[in-house]
């Protein structure tokens, strides 16, 4: 058997978070220094791993989609679904053509060597390559800071697939981080279920922060998601560094009080209202991007408009439209006055139209001035990349532009995001 025999080509597909992006580039790591080759899921492959997400119903059926479609393309190869998903409902999953492992959050990162455990390869058969490694850099890096929920909203069934909450010790995060600006990474952005609870030896998110602009030389550093309760002075004013990405997800689900207090937020939108005053008192430019449930059981007609008015007053970069999609074991999956699929449609498609409206005019404050765009890669003799602020910028260049970061100056709107013109 020759070199090339021995290969095990491995492709990884994510659904949801950023926090399974971050574990699915870890795991890629884990296969990689374990001998194996990793593949695009277009492309042939002897084992098939996805990173799925149980958020809604529509996620668990994305799940199954891309498991049955994996088979077809490659009905010989080993399947594998992890994460959230199959931390709930294994046996549903391990129904599907193909799929002979299916593991929970606490198990994924084990899968190198489940896989020789269970008997579906041979540590013979694989190699180690150097060049496989690094042809996987991109040039944004996710990190797992933290991990699990104590809030239990009545809607969410994350609680109960990622536990409790438990944070990174400190100096692991910086290690990690240094190594991806070794490898030539200019943005990490830090991820976790509730990263906004962070807190290891009494050491908070902030203080965190604090460590890694003192301590790595990351010219970019960006925060996954935040609750506006989180949103303090002290966190805010670290954004005078200019490497603090000034984009900032935080959760809504509703603008409707009423509506938020049946959910068991922790937050009325007067303290949300706050939240986004404050940094743009520090943060100016930046992009307050959010998540919008429509149809929670007993939203009525004022309640819904009370949501969309809110919206509507805070001026969205971007807004993540999800219909209510019941959970089983969840509070809100038995609460009375469940809501319509038409009226959900109807409500979705006008939150819709007012994302698309507000994003629009977001990109369009922006025509005229200048940004600091990393670029990623390079479609149909154009490059695209995204600013610190996650605006997504176009632009044309005979450069190799790869993992470099420019200034542009914005012509007008382009493809969801803006044109520019670089200046090097």
């Amino acid at each position: 058997m020759n070199k090339e025999e021995k290969i095990i080509r491995v492709a990884l597909d994510t659904l949801g978070c950023k926090l399974n992006q971050a574990e699915t580039e870890a795991l890629t790591e884990k296969f990689l220094k374990s001998g194996y080759r990793i593949v695009n899921p277009e492309e042939e492959f002897d084992i098939y791993v996805l990173n799925t997400c149980t958020v809604t119903h529509i996620a668990d059926r994305k799940a199954r989609h891309l498991l049955r479609m994996a088979h077809r393309r490659n009905p010989e190869a080993v399947l594998v679904a992890a994460g959230c998903y199959a931390e709930h409902a294994a046996n549903e999953l391990l129904k599907i053509d193909s799929v002979k492992i299916a593991v929970g959050n606490e198990e994924k990162m084990k899968l190198p060597q489940l896989l020789k455990k269970a008997g579906l390869v041979y540590e013979d058969r694989c190699f180690i390559s150097s060049d496989d490694y690094s042809a996987n850099q991109r040039t944004r890096s996710f990190i797992r800071i933290q991990d699990g929920c104590n809030n239990f909203c009545s809607y969410c069934i994350v609680p109960y697939v990622r536990g409790r909450e438990k944070s990174v010790a400190p100096e692991q995060v910086v290690t990690e981080i240094k190594a991806k600006v070794s490898r030539g990474f200019k943005e990490v952005v830090l991820t976790g279920t509730e990263i906004g609870s962070y807190s290891y030896d009494g050491l908070s998110l902030e203080g965190l922060i604090d460590i890694i602009l003192k301590e790595t030389s990351i010219k970019r550093l960006r925060l996954s998601s935040l609750q506006p309760q989180e949103v303090t002075p002290g966190l805010i004013d670290l954004w005078k560094d200019k490497r603090l990405c000034p984009h900032f997800h935080l959760s809504l689900q509703s603008g409707s009080n009423s509506v938020l207090n049946r959910m068991r937020r922790l937050y009325a939108t007067d303290d949300y209202d706050n939240a986004v005053s404050l940094i743009r008192s520090v943060a100016v430019d930046a992009a307050i991007t959010t998540d919008i449930i429509v149809g929670f059981p007993g939203e009525s007609d004022t309640e819904f408009s009370e949501s969309y008015d809110f919206c509507k007053k805070i001026g969205f970069a971007r807004i993540h439209v999800f219909s209510y999609s019941k959970r089983r074991g969840t509070a809100a999956n038995i609460m009375p006055n469940q809501i319509s699929p038409q009226v959900k449609k109807k409500r979705s498609d006008l939150m819709l139209s007012l994302a698309e409206e507000s994003a629009s005019a977001f990109h369009s404050s922006f025509i005229g001035k200048k940004l600091e765009v990393l670029w990623e890669q390079k479609d149909n003799g154009i490059w695209n990349g995204y600013s610190g602020n996650y605006i997504k910028v176009y632009a044309e260049s005979d450069k190799d532009l790869t993992n470099v970061i420019t200034e542009v100056g914005v012509k007008r709107l382009y493809g969801g995001g803006v044109w520019g013109e670089i200046k090097l």
